[in-house]
């Protein structure tokens, strides 16, 4: 289990609508391995978004256990999934949510604080970290002076500065323009590679996906052989 910094096991997921109780997810089984990249493919609605959350902590499964860096975060409360949260996992979305009204510099030192470091320290390596993801001159612009490809890299910056066992990230990319999407991909595989932390990716983009170690693809709330 050393090696394994997230597992779930036989996990489902049903919402009810009305008198109808929809399966969205249906006895998962997933074992992420540090360093490992994995792409998670599918059609909308077939429930790659939600399996995201479910490892992410951000929704509990109906049923099943989900693992994080040895853990199972079901047992644990919101301060200590909180606290377990913030020091293993990191999270992209489509949208960058950085806070509209802090610098990416700050934005980026949130984590950090959160963490416990000293004002000092957090800036030291926001600094640094948002040195590789090319936004040095960009440090004290707030989101609305940044381009979408500048606000989503803040957000990558966001997700690795803590150096976390496994990124969450949700079509990252997938409001950017096919240029600026693939410049902000390559940034993300970099920093990756980089701290030797796991990712695992929701994309539409096939190229993409070729590029991870491995391929799973989600149809109807179950993997099937990609």
């Amino acid at each position: 289990m050393n090696d394994t910094v997230l597992d779930c096991k036989n996990i489902s997921k049903s919402f009810k609508e009305a008198d109808l109780e929809v399966d969205v997810l249906q006895q998962i089984n997933l074992t992420i391995k540090k360093g490992e990249q994995v792409a998670i493919v599918g059609s909308s609605g077939a429930g790659k978004s939600t399996l995201l959350h479910l490892l992410g902590g951000l929704d509990t499964p109906t049923t099943g256990e989900v693992w994080v860096a040895g853990k199972q975060i079901g047992s644990l409360n919101q301060a200590k999934l909180g606290s377990w949260r913030n020091l293993h996992l990191g999270f992209v979305y489509q949208f960058h949510h950085l806070l509209p009204e802090f610098t990416a510099l700050e934005n980026v030192c949130m984590p950090l604080l959160i963490k416990g470091l000293t004002v000092a320290d957090a800036k030291d390596k926001a600094t640094t970290i948002l040195n590789q993801i090319g936004l040095e001159k960009r440090l004290k612009h707030k989101p609305g002076e940044l381009s979408g490809g500048e606000r989503q890299r803040a957000a990558v910056a966001r997700a690795l500065v803590t150096e976390p066992s496994c990124v969450l990230a949700d079509e990252p990319t997938g409001n950017l323009d096919k240029r600026t999407a693939e410049q902000v991909y390559e940034r993300i595989l970099e920093l990756n590679n980089m701290i030797g932390t796991s990712l695992v990716l929701v994309t539409h983009a096939p190229d993409l996906a070729k590029r991870m170690d491995r391929t799973l693809t989600l149809v109807d709330g179950k993997f099937i052989d990609s």
